[in-house]
């Protein structure tokens, strides 16, 4: 398993994390078996906005002496005290839901506490207003939550939050279709959206990624904008280019679908290129690098895909980005405008112009 940092924290957080909608679909059992298994295998963080109310008994009985190898991602307003999936905003209901929550889940404790499905402004206002921000504020301060974040699909409501400096998490969906703007949560532009991971990751607020799959569109070739199906790999693979990114919370439905998942980690570079969504590229990112790393290998050894992260990074005020890119053991400057990687750039960016504009940049 690969793991990356929380930037507020020292938790490390595994790239492939676990999302909880259907697991529970084919009862208890197969999910506490889903679950260890992924326990097993290096999956440490794992979502609980799913479908089914068995998901919590599930997950207490498989994380039932390994609690510490288990970070919880948990709703604050997702109710399923009746049984299933509801949505309740109300103080008390979310206190009772909390409660319900934490005694199924045969833990003390809350990794990360989320406001839930925080889409329109109103959402966030009711937040606020019906005092559960301050409910879960006070788990903070005594420490039953450990982390803060919010789930959303609105990069405005997401700016919104990150501008009150209270999340050290948000949930958001990222994939491909969405943002090429396309699909029923394409919310925003797409320069928004790009805009909104480089915000987190410049302000240190990790991105856990929910529908990269968008419900399986992806993976078909007749429902794909790309005319042709990608795999959970290329799509695994485009999500954790995106700045931000900590973790991807593919939804697996049983072990089966997990062992495909997982094949993210030993795949080959050829097998993660996505490139096949260049075909699909708004006027607005052509000519604009997205990362992907079609153009490699470069005949010098440059990580152009790095390089122009942490160029865009360090022009948006990112510090750290800087401090990166020179510990790099190839930088732009060792570009020699051999042409290569122009000739293979889907996204129609004239890297080796960009070579010069960024050693120029950073030798400043």
């Amino acid at each position: 398993m690969e793991y990356r940092k929380l930037p507020h924290g020292d938790e490390m957080i595994s790239v492939i994390g676990m999302g909880t909608s259907v697991v529970a679909e084919d009862g208890v059992d197969n999910a506490v078996e889903t679950f260890k298994y992924a326990i097993d295998h290096g999956i440490n963080y794992f979502d609980f906005a799913g479908g089914h109310a068995a998901i919590f008994e599930a997950m207490g009985k498989a994380m039932k002496g390994q609690r510490d190898k288990v970070m919880l991602q948990v709703h604050f307003g997702a109710d399923y005290t009746s049984g299933e999936y509801g949505w309740n905003m109300n103080l008390d209901a979310v206190k009772k839901s909390v409660e319900w929550q934490l005694k199924n889940l045969d833990t003390d404790y809350i990794d990360f506490g989320f406001m839930h499905c925080l889409d329109e402004d109103k959402d966030m206002d009711t937040y606020i207003n019906n005092g559960v921000l301050d409910y879960l504020m006070e788990l903070k301060n005594k420490g039953v939550v450990r982390h803060l974040g919010m789930s959303t699909h609105s990069p405005h409501t997401a700016n919104r939050v990150l501008d009150m400096g209270i999340v050290d998490m948000i949930m958001f969906s990222i994939n491909p279709m969405y943002d090429y703007e396309q699909g029923d949560y394409s919310i925003g532009k797409t320069s928004e959206r790009y805009e909104l991971y480089q915000r987190c990751e410049k302000e240190g607020v990790g991105i856990s990624v929910m529908k990269p799959f968008n419900a399986g569109q992806l993976l078909d070739e007749k429902k794909s904008p790309f005319h042709q199906a990608l795999t959970p790999v290329q799509c695994i693979a485009y999500v954790l280019d995106r700045p931000g990114v900590l973790t991807v919370m593919q939804g697996a439905k049983d072990i089966d679908e997990l062992k495909e998942n997982l094949k993210y980690l030993e795949a080959s570079e050829e097998e993660k290129d996505y490139s096949i969504i260049g075909s699909f590229t708004p006027e607005e990112t052509k000519g604009k690098c997205v990362y992907c790393k079609h153009c490699h290998p470069c005949p010098m050894g440059l990580d152009i895909g790095l390089i122009n992260k942490y160029y865009d990074l360090s022009k948006l005020g990112d510090v750290l980005a800087k401090e990166h890119y020179l510990t790099l053991e190839k930088t732009a400057a060792d570009c020699i405008s051999c042409g290569h990687c122009d000739s293979r750039c889907p996204f129609s960016v004239n890297q080796s112009e960009r070579m010069k504009e960024i050693e120029e940049y950073f030798g400043k």
